[in-house]
C-alpha cells in the first residue's frame, strides 16, 4: 500500500526550485489552450471579505485535463498590509493527485501568484501587443511590477520602462533593480501619464479597488498600444477604455461575477477571453494602430499549470518536508 504523505513546500523552498519564467509562460499557454478547447473546469471564484473594504480571501479550484493537474489556491489580499509590514498577497496552493484526489503537496502560493500573473499578461500580450513593443510603461512599482518587467522581457525587445509610483522612492528602487536584473533602462518617471503616453505595452499594478480611481484618461494611451490591467479598472477612466478597439479578458463568467459584485461597471463590451485568443477562435491584434486592452482578473488554471512543474523540480532536486497525512 502507498504511503500517505503530502510535500510541504515553504515560500523559499519554492523559489529555490529554479522554475523560470519562460517555463512558466509555456505551461500557461498549454492551460489557455486547453481552456478555449473546453478541457478544463473552473468555477467562478468565491470569496469573503473579513473587514470590508478591499479586502478579499479567494478560493481557487481548477483542473486542467491536458496537465492532469488539479487542485485548489487559498489566496488573500489585504490592501493595508503595509501598514504592518505585511505582504499584500498571502496565501497557500494544495495540489491533488487527478488518480485519488489524495494531496500530494501543499505550497505557499506568493511567488506562485506573483510569476503566474506576469505570465497571463504576456501571453495576452503576444496575441495584442505589437511583436516590436520595446518601451513598456510601469504604474506600479511593486510585486507584479517586477514580474511583469520579467514576463514581457521574455517575449518582447524591450529597450526601456518608464515607472510610476506614487512613491517615488518605491520608482527609484524598482528602476536600479530591474535595470539591474534585465540588462534594460529603467526610468523612473513623476507623473502617471509620463508611465503611458508614448508607450508600445502598459501596465497598471495597483490595489484593486471597487470605485475605480481613473488616473489615466483618454488619449493617454496611444494608438497602436497595449495595456494590461493588473488591478481590474481601478485606475482607468471610462472615456480611456472606450478607446480600446479590442478589450479582452482572461475569463468572462468570472468578469460577470465580478460586475455583479460591484467591479468593471464602466468597460466596454469583450471582445475575447484568452482561452479564445490562444486556440484562434477570436482574433488578436489586426492592425498596428488598434488600442488593445486586457483586464486579467487572474484565474485558478494560471496556478495550476504551475503546481505540477514545481512538485516535479523539488521532487528532483529534493526540495521541501514530507509530510503524514
Amino acid at each position: 500500500m502507498a504511503e500517505n504523505r503530502l510535500l510541504y513546500l515553504s515560500q523559499a523552498d519554492v523559489v529555490a526550485t529554479g522554475l523560470s519564467m519562460a517555463e512558466i509562460i509555456e505551461a500557461l499557454e498549454t492551460a489557455f489552450r486547453a481552456k478555449g478547447d473546453g478541457r478544463t473546469e473552473m468555477p467562478p471564484k468565491p470569496g469573503v471579505h473579513p473587514g470590508g473594504g478591499n479586502n478579499f480571501i479567494h478560493a481557487m479550484p481548477a483542473y486542467i485535463q491536458d496537465l492532469q493537474s488539479a487542485g485548489v489556491k487559498w489566496v488573500s489580499g489585504f490592501p493595508e498590509n503595509y501598514k504592518q509590514g505585511l505582504p499584500y498577497i498571502t496565501g497557500l496552493l494544495i495540489y491533488n493527485d487527478v488518480a485519488t484526489g489524495l494531496p500530494l503537496a501543499v505550497m505557499d502560493c506568493v511567488w506562485i501568484t506573483a510569476k503566474r500573473t506576469g505570465a497571463a499578461s504576456a501571453i495576452a500580450a503576444r496575441r495584442l501587443a505589437r511583436p516590436e513593443s520595446a518601451v513598456m510603461g510601469m504604474l506600479g512599482c511593486g510585486v507584479q511590477g517586477r514580474s511583469h518587467a520579467e514576463a514581457f522581457h521574455v517575449l518582447f525587445p524591450l529597450k526601456k520602462i518608464l515607472a510610476y509610483d506614487q512613491d517615488p522612492a518605491a520608482a527609484r528602487r524598482y528602476a536600479e533593480e530591474i535595470g539591474t536584473r534585465l540588462s534594460i533602462e529603467v526610468v523612473p518617471v513623476k507623473t502617471p501619464r509620463e508611465a503611458v503616453s508614448g508607450c508600445d505595452i502598459v501596465v497598471t499594478a495597483g490595489p484593486i479597488l471597487k470605485t475605480p480611481h481613473a488616473t489615466i484618461q483618454a488619449g493617454w494611451l496611444e494608438a497602436g498600444a497595449f495595456a494590461s490591467l493588473v488591478d481590474y479598472d481601478s485606475y482607468w477612466s471610462r472615456e480611456a477604455l472606450a478607446q480600446a478597439d479590442k478589450f479582452c479578458t482572461d475569463d468572462v463568467p468570472q468578469l460577470r461575477l465580478y460586475q455583479s459584485m460591484g467591479y468593471f461597471q464602466n468597460i466596454p463590451s469583450i471582445h475575447a477571453d484568452l482561452g479564445e485568443l490562444a486556440t484562434g477562435q477570436k482574433p488578436g491584434r489586426e492592425t498596428p494602430t488598434e488600442r488593445t486592452i486586457t483586464a486579467n482578473l487572474g484565474l485558478a488554471i494560471d496556478d495550476m499549470a504551475v503546481a505540477p512543474l514545481l512538485y516535479r523540480r523539488a521532487g528532483e532536486k529534493g526540495i521541501g518536508t514530507w509530510l503524514p497525512l
